[in-house]
């Protein structure tokens, strides 16, 4: 399909290609801008847990302290709050609960925005449905008020641009709902990074103060 027959395409529709062209664009904006997000979170998560996971498995907590403390990232901000807990009351339920705290105020950073991607890809679909629906409406008026000779030929040339707008609406919806499908799969990696983050961290710690408690 060429660039005319595009144009032609989008002309025969009528105007309501117009607001769906729109929903498109700001649902493929948000997407591309949650996907760069989402990228940069899971690559520097993966950095500092690099640089935290051999300082935990150490036992140098305050070394740890310092390096979250340091860092942005949505995995030093969990482990920190739950190494804060860990250097003041040493008790694995409240450290524990500290970070689930933090998972709690970290997720819907993670998910934002990303339901809007599904929920324009959507009004995409019934757009293009509503402009079918105006347009054999309008197809059929045309039609009566016709020389009945014509008829046969009118009608089919009218559901024929009719359908144009259900066919763009559906070229716009279905890349918007895979995009919010594979955005809220990058979400659940995140998440589950920072889960399994989360119980190895609490682990190094349990097994260092069982260490030193049998030394003592």
């Amino acid at each position: 399909m060429g660039i005319y027959s595009i144009v032609a395409f989008f002309q025969k529709g009528g105007l309501f290609m117009y607001p769906i062209l729109l929903v498109f664009a700001v649902g493929m904006a948000i997407a591309v801008e949650r996907w760069a997000q989402l990228n940069r979170i899971r690559s520097a998560n993966h950095k500092i847990w690099n640089m935290l996971h051999p300082v935990l498995v150490k036992g140098e907590f305050d070394k740890a302290r310092a390096i979250v403390n340091k860092d942005k990232s949505t995995m030093a901000q969990m482990l920190g709050m739950g190494l804060a807990r860990q250097g003041a009351v040493r008790r694995r339920d409240d450290i524990e609960i500290a970070m689930e705290e933090s998972m709690m105020e970290i997720i819907p950073q993670l998910e934002k925005r990303t339901p809007y991607v599904a929920l324009l890809s959507n009004i995409a679909t019934l757009l293009g449905l509503l402009g079918t629906i105006m347009g054999l409406i309008a197809a059929f008026t045309a039609v009566a008020n016709a020389n009945p000779a014509e008829k046969a030929d009118l009608l089919s040339a009218s559901i024929s641009v009719a359908m144009n707008t259900t066919a763009f609406g559906l070229m716009c919806a279905i890349p918007l709902l895979l995009l919010h499908a594979k955005l809220t799969s990058t979400t659940g990696q995140i998440v589950d990074s920072l889960e399994m983050a989360s119980v190895k961290a609490l682990n190094n710690i349990s097994n260092f103060a069982k260490r030193h408690f049998d030394r003592s």
